[in-house]
């Protein structure tokens, strides 16, 4: 979820509800200590106790294969800057990331993963932190996955989100929900379903497959960003148009009260209707009207004016939001 799950991401969706946690974008651990403004960039809820404006607690994800830094990195995200909760990333598969021996290519390595998991566990040992992971079902097959369960369980995380897709696969469907409950049967500490959850539909048949409690959302929460609220409290009832394009711009006037370059809000704008009009084609005018937009001005007009129909979710977004729109 690299470029797509910034901060104000995390405060809009968290607000809407539904939602027990939220994962940040994965701070990379290269070959220094990072300085404590790069988790604050990484991670702004740092400063108000891991948690975002709503209350929902924030996760900080580490990614890396230095043994010894990512320690360090976790021990003081922990005891310098409050983090409460450290995830270890095996599951990225973007090939810039895996061709630094980052993300899943580590799952073809689990003595790898093991020590990684072990160093960090030991550097949170005194400390309040705690330590989970996640990893997809292996790299080019699924023959290591029950080696990289033991290695991340051994190693002392407490939680696990398994991505139902090995790297190769990348995310081309199906997720294959059938492993995670293979892994579940196995393991010894939770895990959290995670992979092709699109719907409400989808959460209920990844858990009866799975047979795990809890499932994690990416990509379909973007999609639609109410489906955690949604799910929560049984509404079956899809969000409208406006309801959608309501998400954006509100996302998009903040990222613009904070002075971000032009093309940054373009893109992301675009970035997110895309992701929109994969799952609901009632958005494919509007993206297409936005996408030839090379100009931010022309595209925010675009997207309030849709905005500013009928939305079944108004409720869940700001006050201040919604009484600008009226205005």
């Amino acid at each position: 979820m690299e470029g797509t799950v910034d901060f104000h991401v995390r405060q809009i969706i968290s607000a809407i509800g539904g939602i027990s946690f939220c994962v940040t974008e994965f701070l990379r651990v290269t070959n220094q200590l990072q300085p404590a403004r790069a988790f604050k960039k990484i991670c702004p809820e740092l400063l108000q106790h891991s948690r975002t404006n709503s209350q929902t607690p924030v996760h900080l994800q580490l990614l890396g294969n230095n043994i010894p830094l990512i320690a360090r990195h976790a021990s003081k995200a922990v005891a310098l800057l409050g983090a409460e909760v450290i995830d270890l990333n095996f599951g990225c598969p973007a090939k810039t990331v895996n061709r630094h021996k980052g993300g899943a290519v580590l799952l073809q390595t689990p003595d790898d993963v093991h020590r990684i998991v072990s160093a960090s566990a030991q550097a949170l040992a005194d400390t309040h932190g705690r330590l989970t992971a996640k990893m997809r079902l292996g790299y080019e097959d699924k023959s290591l996955v029950f080696e990289n369960l033991a290695a991340i369980e051994d190693g002392g995380a407490s939680e696990l989100t398994v991505h139902a897709r090995t790297k190769i696969e990348g995310y081309k469907p199906p997720a294959h929900w059938e492993w995670l409950a293979r892994i579940r049967e196995k393991a010894r500490i939770p895990i959290i379903a995670n992979g092709e959850v699109w719907s409400i539909e989808d959460y209920h048949r990844c858990r009866e497959v799975s047979g795990c409690q809890d499932v994690m959302i990416g990509r379909g929460l973007l999609a639609d960003p109410y489906l955690a609220y949604r799910i929560r409290h049984d509404i079956n009832e899809k969000p409208t148009e406006a309801d959608l394009a309501a998400v954006i711009l509100l996302y998009l006037w903040q990222i613009e009260q904070n002075h971000c370059p032009e093309k940054y809000l373009i893109s992301r704008g675009k970035q997110w209707l895309a992701m929109m009009k994969k799952q609901d084609p009632r958005m494919d005018t509007l993206f297409n009207q936005a996408k030839t937009c090379i100009k931010a001005e022309p595209m925010l007009e675009l997207i309030e004016s849709t905005a500013r129909g009928d939305r079944l979710f108004a409720s869940r977004l700001p006050a201040d939001f919604n009484q600008r729109l009226s205005n």
